[in-house]
């Protein structure tokens, strides 16, 4: 049945993907600027027969989230920022013990408290692993409400087809804004968890996760494959946006909302003539290093455009290190103060005039 597009809010579409994509279990505690998600599942998980809890803290739900995992059953939290931060010791639990399972984090302006609106000061903390040990978060950034529910989607199937948590990563921009989206029907494949699930001993041996290991060898082979799985989830899953990158001579890159906004600010150059492209990572960890390296080796430029103080911005001078020898600029705005197109579009030409016309001369554009 064609489902039709909807007026929605960033948060109630996210909250109905996961009713949609099978999520059993929900544990939440509310922070601004996401508690919509769990004021809307409140309702919604107890008239689906599934369990909703409105956990005591963060550090409980992320438990509870480890321990519904553990089942292998759909499971999600979702948070914002500095109630983010007092789950990393639970994060690296899971990606330790490789419990799949969802975590919506709704970025706010930091650090500390810091403030409600719009920012993407988090991006070292979803992408960096802010727990203990080596692992990594897959993370994946949406730029719209329909990309919102999309990657709901994705997140339980890449979570469940690899045993790992995966990390939504929007802001409070994408949670509060309303646009027309289509909530589609769950597009994956079920997986079966049945052959490492603790769902009762029954008629079979008894099963043990946990990420302590007694033996040195033992623990180094984990982390190991789990390193592994990263690189399977980049090549299989990656996903990311190219616009007008083909015979750009400056490439603007930007993840979130504010590409949204860099996007327009592209177009607006390319009306006036200058060659400028985007490049938009969708998942952001595992990076695109590759991808990112092969652009830089056809353009005379990057400019990096963030909501924060230059987070990406080390993963995109990472992948370009000894592929391309090119001026690598930022303009950023961290505390959670959007931009215009007309200023990003502004950033665009003084730069472009400081690297392109500068080695071409006028006639580049």
């Amino acid at each position: 049945m064609k489902r039709e597009k909807q007026l929605l809010k960033g948060n109630y579409a996210i909250a109905q993907a996961a009713v949609e994509a099978g999520c059993e279990c929900y544990f939440g505690y509310p922070i601004t600027p996401q508690s919509e998600i769990g004021e809307y599942l409140s309702s919604k998980m107890p008239e689906e027969g599934r369990a909703f809890v409105a956990a005591e803290s963060e550090v409980a739900a992320i438990n509870m989230l480890l321990g519904a995992g553990s089942t292998g059953v759909k499971a999600m939290t979702s948070s914002s920022s500095c109630a983010v931060a007092l789950m990393q010791e639970g994060l690296s639990y899971i990606a330790g013990d490789e419990i799949p399972c969802v975590l919506v984090s709704v970025m706010r302006g930091g650090p500390g408290l810091g403030y409600i609106y719009p920012s993407q000061g988090d991006y070292y903390q979803a992408t960096k692993g802010g727990g203990n040990g080596d692992y990594k978060l897959v993370t994946y950034a949406p730029d719209s409400v329909q990309e919102c529910i999309d990657l709901t989607y994705k997140c339980f199937h890449v979570s469940q087809k690899y045993r790992t948590p995966v990390c939504l990563l929007a802001d409070g921009m994408l949670g509060q804004m309303m646009e027309p989206a289509v909530i589609g029907e769950y597009p994956y494949e079920e997986i079966d968890q049945s052959d490492w699930a603790l769902d009762g001993a029954k008629d079979r041996e008894p099963r043990f996760i946990a990420s302590i290991e007694r033996e040195q060898e033992t623990l180094r082979k984990r982390v190991e494959k789990i390193f592994v799985k990263y690189n399977k989830i980049l090549e299989n899953e990656n996903l990311f946006e190219k616009y007008e990158t083909e015979g750009a001579k400056l490439v603007i890159t930007a993840f979130g909302s504010i590409a949204r906004i860099a996007k327009a600010a592209v177009k607006m150059a390319r009306k006036n003539g200058l060659k400028v492209g985007l490049f938009r990572p969708i998942l952001l960890n595992p990076f695109p290093e590759k991808i990112v390296a092969e652009i830089a080796q056809k353009v005379d430029g990057i400019l990096d455009i963030e909501l924060n103080c230059g987070q990406m911005l080390t993963d995109i001078k990472a992948s370009i290190a000894g592929a391309a020898t090119i001026p690598i600029k930022f303009y950023g705005r961290p505390a959670g103060m959007m931009m215009t197109v007309e200023e990003i579009y502004k950033q665009i030409e003084s730069v472009y005039k400081e690297i392109v016309e500068k080695k071409y001369g006028t006639a580049c554009i």
